[in-house]
């Protein structure tokens, strides 16, 4: 079980370092406002696996939103939004509002602009990358482990 623990603590690690990346990663790119999604990734290791969760919206991190219906009262979500980032107008629920209606006919201005990869998903091939040689180097030398004991056993 030594191997399965190791492996799984390398999991859990990864994951973390994972999770506070896309955290730098995500505040760099200025798209922060008001943490919800940072407070929305947490690391899960169960029996044999392991799990970084986040928010629903978390994909639009890099994709942006597409146009397209909007949840009722939308503009609620971009007046919270307005606030959280700090922006001053003069008519607050008014700008929301015609934000919101943009963002429902032409999608997000990360969408139009064709997206982005450097929040999540270049550092999830490079996580993926990382457990992988770690897990298996684990499992190598337990073979070899195994190999040895086997040979001597045997006399060889």
């Amino acid at each position: 079980m030594a191997g399965k623990d190791e492996a799984l603590g390398i999991i859990k690690y990864e994951l973390t370092d994972l999770r506070q990346r896309i955290i730098d990663n995500h505040i760099r790119a200025r798209q922060k406002a008001s943490g919800k999604t940072i407070a929305s990734l947490r690391v899960e290791i169960t029996e044999n696996s392991g799990i970084l969760w986040g928010r629903k919206v978390f994909g639009t991190l890099e994709t942006g939103r597409r146009p397209g219906r909007v949840p009722k009262g939308f503009y609620k979500i971009i007046l919270d939004w307005i606030e959280a980032k700090g922006i001053r107008v003069e008519k607050p629920k008014t700008f929301a509002y015609f934000i919101a209606r943009k963002i429902a006919r032409e999608g997000t201005q990360l969408y139009r602009d064709g997206g982005r990869d450097d929040i999540y998903s270049k550092e999830i091939e490079r996580t993926i990358q990382s457990v992988m040689e770690k897990v298996f180097g684990i499992f190598e030398r337990d073979i070899k482990h195994i190999n040895l004991n086997s040979n001597e056993n045997r006399g060889v």
